[in-house]
C-alpha cells in the first residue's frame, strides 16, 4: 500500500483502519521503503505527525497509528498500560505485513517505543525518542492534577463554552509572557479539544493513571536502558519543554550507550511542530548514517546476564525525583 501523489508531488496521507482483536485501529500510512513507525503522545492522535509525514514518506514507508483509546481508534474498557500499547504496535505491524521498523515515539509514545524495543528487540531497527516519558519522575503539574480523582469532571467542564474561552485567554497570556508552557499552549489546548465525549475522556484518564500519579511519572525505564547498546538510538528534545523538562534528555543520553542527542533550542514539548523541516532532516540523517540493529537471541541473553544500569544516571534520576 503506497501513497498516491498529489499535484504538488507530495505523498497523499490517508487515514485507514484495520480490526485487530475485535477493535478498530486507525492509522495513517504513506510512502515506501524501510518502515518508520510514529507513535504519538497521550491524548493526541496520528494527526500530530502531519507536518512531518509527507517529508519522511518521500524516502520511507511511514505508519502513524492512533493508539487504542485515541483519535479514530476504538475506545474500549481495556488495558491502557505501556506494555499493552507496545503489544498493540507489534500486532498492527504484523497485520500490515511489516516485520521491522524504526520506532519514533513522542512523550508517552516514547515510553511505548522503549517498551517495544525491550519486548521485541528483533523487530526494532532503531529507536528515536522525542521528549519521551519514562525517564524520571518529574512531569508538568497539569498532568499530575489530571491523574487525581474527579479529573473526569474537570475535563468535562473544560469543554463548556465559557471554560473554552477562558483557556484561550490563558493561552494568549502564556504566549505573550514568552513562558515555556506558552510555547506548547496551542498544542495542549488541541489535546484537550481532542476529548469530545465521555469515552475519550475515560480512555485518556485510564492511560494517564497507568503512567502518572500525584507524585509524577510512575516508574522508570532507566534500569533497562543499557539494553540499547547495539540499538541505534537518538533523543530529540525541545530546550524549553515544560511538560517533560529537557534535563531528562541528559539523563537518558548518559544511560543509553552510544545514543545521539539533538536539542531544539526554541522548541517546547513538540519539537517536530516547532521546526518540522529540521526534524525531518535530523531523522532522515540518523536513519541514513546508522545500521539497523540485529539482535541474535544469544546476544540478547548475554546482555541481560552481564550488564547493569549506569549508576550515575540512576543517582541523578533519584535526585530529581526527590526534588520534584
Amino acid at each position: 500500500m503506497t501513497a498516491r501523489r498529489t499535484g504538488s508531488d507530495q505523498p497523499e496521507v490517508r487515514l485507514r483502519t484495520r480490526v485487530v482483536h475485535g477493535y478498530r485501529r486507525a492509522f495513517r500510512m504513506a510512502g515506501r521503503g524501510s518502515a518508520v513507525l510514529l507513535i504519538h503522545g497521550i491524548g493526541d492522535s496520528s494527526s500530530t505527525w502531519s507536518p512531518v509525514i509527507p517529508g519522511l514518506a518521500r524516502h520511507h514507508r511511514v505508519i502513524a497509528p492512533d493508539l487504542l483509546g485515541h483519535g479514530a481508534s476504538d475506545r474500549p474498557r481495556a488495558d491502557y498500560s505501556v506494555g499493552a500499547y507496545a503489544n498493540g504496535m507489534r500486532d498492527l505491524l504484523s497485520v500490515l505485513g511489516i516485520e521491522r521498523a524504526t520506532l519514533v515515539g513522542h512523550s508517552l509514545g516514547g515510553a511505548v517505543a522503549m517498551q517495544f524495543a525491550y519486548q521485541f528487540p528483533e523487530r526494532c531497527e532503531r529507536l528515536v525518542l522525542v521528549a519521551t516519558g519514562g525517564v524520571g519522575r518529574e512531569v508538568t503539574p497539569l498532568l499530575r492534577a489530571a491523574s487525581l480523582p474527579g479529573a473526569e469532571l474537570v475535563l468535562t467542564a473544560l469543554g463548556l463554552p465559557t471554560a473554552r474561552f477562558q483557556m484561550q485567554l490563558l493561552t494568549k497570556a502564556l504566549q505573550l509572557l514568552d513562558t515555556g508552557l506558552g510555547v506548547d499552549a496551542e498544542d495542549l489546548l488541541r489535546v484537550v479539544d481532542a476529548l469530545p465525549d465521555a469515552s475519550a475522556r475515560s480512555a485518556f484518564i485510564r492511560t494517564l493513571r497507568a503512567v502518572v500519579d500525584w507524585r509524577g511519572q510512575v516508574g522508570t525505564l532507566l534500569d533497562r536502558c543499557y539494553l540499547t547498546q547495539g540499538m541505534p538510538t537518538m533523543l530529540v528534545w525541545g530546550e524549553r519543554d515544560q511538560v517533560i523538562p529537557s534535563v531528562h534528555a541528559g539523563i537518558a543520553h548518559v544511560s543509553m550507550p552510544g545514543s545521539r542527542l539533538e536539542l531544539f533550542e526554541d522548541a517546547g514539548h513538540f519539537p517536530f511542530h516547532s521546526d518540522p523541516q529540521r526534524f525531518i532532516r535530523t531523522l532522515r540523517d540518523f536513519i541514513a548514517t546508522t545500521e539497523p540493529a540485529g539482535f541474535a537471541p544469544e546476544e540478547w541473553r548475554s546482555m541481560l546476564r552481564g550488564r547493569r544500569p549506569d549508576p550515575r544516571a540512576l543517582k541523578l534520576a533519584g535526585t530529581l525525583a526527590r526534588s520534584a
